[in-house]
């Protein structure tokens, strides 16, 4: 039912900002409208992950240890920042390197285990940041698909050593990683931060 009414007030926002002229009121709506479709990509990201599907339709899940030892060592490269998400419910973090963890202001043991959206919150002070829901939205893609998916330049704050957030501009893909046989294990997400380019622009 909740998902349901996120998905009418986007329309219903989405529908009024076709006709709107006013820029307060085009202002307000647009921070309605981010607010309705980070409420749904937290909502399915909770429920179903990226994976949409029926649960007895769901693809299966292989070993993700066996996988993840034949690319450790591209994985752990210092010069790209890669994160490694469990495509179920929660989008939870297998898996970052030290150049992820680096680039995010984050410690890579203290974010593993955790759900992606919990670690990463699209930042309060924007009303109309839309992080959380571009993010969910190609990780959705790409299990869908079943190929990489590119997003453009994005604004996702992140979170300092005190819990302020910094402004941070990125650009990034995420990959399907599968098994020998075709399964897919998890999602990889390979950043590469842009915020000096953004701004001096």
């Amino acid at each position: 039912m909740q998902r349901f009414v996120c998905e009418q007030n986007i329309a219903h926002f989405q529908k009024l900002l076709e006709t709107a002229e006013d820029e307060t009121l085009r202002r307000t709506l647009l921070g309605l409208l981010s607010a309705a479709k980070r409420e749904l990509a937290l909502l399915n990201s909770q429920i179903s992950g990226a994976d949409l599907s029926p649960l007895g339709c769901r693809r299966p899940t292989g070993d993700i240890a066996v996988v993840l030892s034949q690319f450790r060592a591209s994985f752990d490269a210092p010069s790209r920042p890669y994160m490694l998400i469990d495509a179920g419910p929660g989008l939870t973090i297998l898996d970052a390197n030290d150049a992820f963890a680096n680039a995010t202001l984050t410690v890579r043991d203290a974010i593993v285990g955790k759900p992606l959206f919990e670690v990463f919150p699209d930042n309060p002070a924007i009303d109309t940041a839309d992080g959380v829901s571009n993010i969910y939205n190609s990780l959705r893609t790409v299990v869908e698909t079943g190929q990489p998916h590119a997003l453009a330049v994005q604004r996702y704050d992140v979170r300092n050593g005190d819990g302020v957030f910094v402004e941070r501009y990125w650009q990034s893909i995420n990959t399907p990683v599968r098994d020998a046989g075709g399964r897919l294990i998890c999602l990889l997400h390979n950043v590469e931060d842009v915020t000096a380019e953004v701004l001096a622009n």
